[in-house]
């Protein structure tokens, strides 16, 4: 699971078994996850965050989101 971000409390990663799957992002703070699609920036998945902190995150993945694809494309081969 590379992890590509480290902000405040959140862990920003992928997973390396799902190269089949569109461009997107995991994020975790404690026991509380969430996926977001990248390109453009769409939650899929939501598994204890507030809608609050839901759109925190959303903006940090948003400020991110170029070097994220490029670790996505870099670590798949697309």
């Amino acid at each position: 699971m590379p992890t590509i971000l480290r902000e405040g409390p959140y862990r920003f990663y992928f997973y390396s078994h799902e190269p089949n799957e569109p461009p997107h992002i995991h994020v975790d703070r404690g026991n509380q996850s969430a996926k977001f699609w990248l390109g453009p920036v769409a939650l899929a998945r939501n598994l204890g965050f507030s809608p609050t902190e839901l759109r925190r995150i959303a903006d940090l993945i948003s400020e991110h989101e170029q070097e994220s694809l490029e670790a996505w494309n870099e670590y798949f081969g697309t």
